[in-house]
């Protein structure tokens, strides 16, 4: 058996992240067993969304972060890696700049990903495979500053879109006008034609929402009306209470109600009456593909 280990970063607007995955190979198979996962709490977006650029002080966070990060890698002995930025590095002023001194100063060299390939890298998570070749899906995965939505119909990838819509956004009251109306109208010209469409959620917010709900573990699933209770029991808690009562981190308590505000209404406006919540997310697709092309170069 051969093990190999893969590293990916995800500069997202709510915090940063590097995942660590073992690829087993034995038999002809590659077999995904996640090792570790850092994150970092920089919150980008806070910046980019309003001032239309990363500050002084977060951009030295970020470079700090990014140093440590090289320096897990290394220690890790990884076979390959890659550095996305997604929605905050997009949108600020700046980001090139910045981008350049973590190359200089780390080594490591950033992707900015359009929400396109975003979207594809969320596809490349294999999700696909494990889905019942019979139903339609909507995969959503909602970050801080944009939404992914992918429409797989008999196992088949039919549609995917990136929105502007984030939980920064909606916290910063800078969603752009007409977004949400946007999504509304894709949905509705997309979704009539599938029937029990069901909803696969991504992202931290939705993993910590489904924790709220005490259902069994086996379920990894709610239904609507379940996300509605949680939604609203939360709406009656200050930002202080929702981390003393739900032992949430301060960064987690002010997105968490945005964050199924999203969720609701894609799946009111989709007719979804199930969420499925597998714990994947763009560094997941990452080392997916980088796994793709490490086998292809290694023929």
């Amino acid at each position: 058996m051969k093990i190999l280990k893969f590293a990916a970063i995800d500069i997202g607007s709510n915090a940063i992240r590097l995942l660590f995955m073992n690829v087993l190979e034995e038999g002809g198979k590659a077999h995904f067993k996640k090792s570790s996962l850092v994150r970092v709490p920089i919150r980008l977006g806070a910046d980019t969304f309003i001032e239309k650029f990363i500050s002084l002080d977060k951009a030295e966070k970020l470079i700090k972060s990014m140093k440590a990060f090289r320096n897990l890698m290394d220690v890790h002995e990884v076979v390959a890696y890659r550095a996305c930025a997604t929605s905050a590095m997009r949108e600020a002023s700046n980001g090139a700049e910045i981008i350049q001194r973590i190359e200089n100063e780390s080594g490591i060299k950033i992707d900015v990903i359009n929400g396109k390939e975003e979207a594809s890298i969320i596809f490349d998570n294999k999700i696909a495979d494990t889905l019942d070749p019979s139903k339609d899906y909507l995969y959503v995965d909602v970050g801080g500053g944009s939404t992914e939505i992918t429409l797989f119909s008999k196992g088949i990838c039919k549609f995917s879109a990136s929105f502007n819509v984030g939980t920064i956004k909606i916290l910063r009251d800078c969603v752009p006008e007409g977004e949400f109306i946007r999504i509304k109208e894709c949905l509705l010209d997309v979704c009539p034609n599938c029937k029990n469409i069901e909803i696969i959620g991504s992202g931290g917010n939705i993993n910590r929402l489904v924790k709220l709900a005490n259902i069994p573990k086996q379920e990894k699933a709610l239904t609507y009306q379940e996300l509605k209770s949680i939604y609203y029991n939360l709406k009656q808690f200050s930002h202080k209470e929702l981390m003393l009562n739900f032992d949430m981190n301060p960064d987690r308590a002010d997105v968490i109600i945005p964050a199924a505000t999203i969720f609701l209404s894609i799946m009111e406006w989709a007719k979804a009456e199930k969420i499925h919540i597998p714990k994947i997310g763009v560094t997941d697709g990452i080392i997916h593909q980088l796994y793709k092309e490490y086998s292809s170069n290694s023929l």
